[in-house]
């Protein structure tokens, strides 16, 4: 019997990242959205009109990546949380990652994190860049990563005491 978990499969995943040549380019924005729903949001949001879904409303949005520069605008109007913007030429050791958030408190610019794969699980301690909320959308923290771990990590936790 097959479970769903709604964790994606390591072959969903790498079937939606870019080549690794366009990852070392500069920002771009990643779609974990799987399943066909009616949604579109981003598409209206992105200003360079990388982003496109067929006639029906139901498809998943296919991102065409030579448009994309990582703006991060479509990952605040994303719904389902499903869009992250990774950036591997931020640094030689190290990736950019842009990662919805929607919890309070918000994290702090420096603030060491514990980075999250899509299962939850605390894979490494991320330092917080920015901290960029917008009215009436997601926040979205950047946050930075080993670039091994780039294409796992997918949240964040903070410890704080309150």
């Amino acid at each position: 019997m097959l479970v769903q978990t709604g964790i994606p499969t390591v072959d969903k995943v790498n079937a939606i990242v870019p080549s690794p040549e366009r990852l070392n380019q500069g920002p771009v924005a990643i779609f974990e959205c799987f399943q066909n729903i009616p949604c579109n949001p981003c598409t209206d949001a992105c200003p360079r009109k990388a982003i496109q879904i067929g006639a029906d409303i139901n498809e998943r949005p296919v991102l065409d990546e030579t448009k994309c520069n990582g703006c991060g605008i479509c990952l605040a109007h994303c719904p389902g949380l499903s869009i992250f913007v990774v950036d591997y030429s931020y640094s030689p050791d190290e990736a950019l990652l842009k990662l919805p958030y929607e919890f309070l408190p918000l994290p702090a610019i420096g603030e060491p994190v514990e980075a999250l794969n899509r299962q939850g699980e605390v894979v490494a301690t991320a330092k917080v860049k920015r901290v960029q909320e917008n009215k009436n959308k997601t926040t979205v923290v950047w946050i930075t990563v080993p670039k091994a771990l780039a294409m796992d990590v997918r949240g964040i936790a903070t410890r704080k005491e309150g």
